[in-house]
């Protein structure tokens, strides 16, 4: 087995994961808080770290069909939530190239000022 290479963020405010506290995402690049997944409140962010992709599918949602891919801590192998590929409805456009994290699966930090 491999090294394992971690990003480690930055910020006031992050995302890690509830597993394993593995850095996932910081406060700038939450887009919404307005989403559910398969545990109950989801969030929307712009850029997560730390994360792998699995397979390529097709899922309906409540807001149609899209192309996704479940995403996985790189450390435990926790599955976190998805990323979404390709979503076919016009409104839904501004999903794509974002990620779902499932707030149940993720531990948000406030980090110390020094």
């Amino acid at each position: 087995m491999g090294r394992l290479f971690k990003t480690y963020l930055e910020g006031n405010v992050l995302y890690t994961c509830s597993k394993c506290s593995t850095h996932l995402s910081l406060h700038d690049q939450l887009i919404s808080t307005s989403f559910h997944g398969r545990t109950g409140r989801a969030f929307l962010f712009s850029k997560v770290v730390n994360v792998t992709l699995g397979p390529l599918e097709e899922r309906i949602f409540t807001t149609g069909l899209h192309s996704v891919c479940d995403i996985y801590c790189i450390a435990c192998h926790s599955n976190v939530g998805w990323y979404y590929e390709e979503a076919y409805e016009e409104s839904q456009k501004y999903k794509e190239g974002k990620f779902i994290v499932e707030k149940a699966l993720m531990r948000k930090t406030t980090m110390k000022n020094k």
